[in-house]
């Protein structure tokens, strides 16, 4: 990076780029999360489920996202692995209302924790609790504690409850995102 770079970087002139992985089973609301994070003008009205994967990109105040959403039906779920090594940080959406899935949730984060790609690397990890808008959902303190977030020591994470329907708990997550991206190198 030359100095003029450099300068635009300190003065806020320049985008950091981050390249997001967004993971989780199928229907936990990926898609819808990242649909809203986009600027109004650029959101969809009909999200299908994801095959395979998608590309999307967004701007914060300080950070220009490029995420891929990557499909959490079972048969693309080996797929996943093949961008960790680009991946900078990871979303990883849970839906709070599946509680029969919760298990193969928690089997696919261990999966992705014990990756070679991912195991010695301290990506962030934002964790969102989605479908809190439903009556069977549970808490985003009660999915921390059945996916044993507490045991992830070597990586900055968060969790965050969320409706990506309403987009309630998403900016929240973001903002980690952006200020966990000043202290550790993306």
């Amino acid at each position: 990076m030359g100095l003029f770079d450099k300068l635009a970087g300190w003065l806020g002139l320049k985008k950091k780029e981050v390249h997001v992985l967004c993971l989780g089973l199928d229907n936990s609301g990926k898609t819808t999360i990242i649909n809203k994070l986009k600027p109004s003008n650029a959101q969809t009205q009909d999200i299908v489920p994801t095959i395979g994967f998608s590309i999307e990109k967004f701007k914060t105040s300080s950070l220009s996202f490029t995420v891929f959403d990557m499909s959490g039906q079972g048969r693309y779920r080996n797929l996943w692995e093949h961008y960790y090594k680009e991946g900078q940080a990871i979303i990883f959406v849970i839906d709070s209302s599946d509680k029969l899935r919760m298990v193969v949730a928690k089997e696919e984060l261990d999966t992705l924790l014990n990756h070679p790609d991912v195991k010695h690397r301290r990506l962030p990890i934002l964790f969102f609790a989605n479908k809190m808008d439903l009556r069977d959902a549970i808490s985003s303190v009660k999915v921390s504690q059945l996916l044993s977030l507490e045991n992830i020591k070597d990586k900055p994470w968060h969790i965050c409850a969320s409706d990506a329907l309403k987009g309630e708990g998403l900016q929240e997550g973001v903002d980690w995102l952006q200020g966990i991206s000043c202290v550790i190198p993306l």
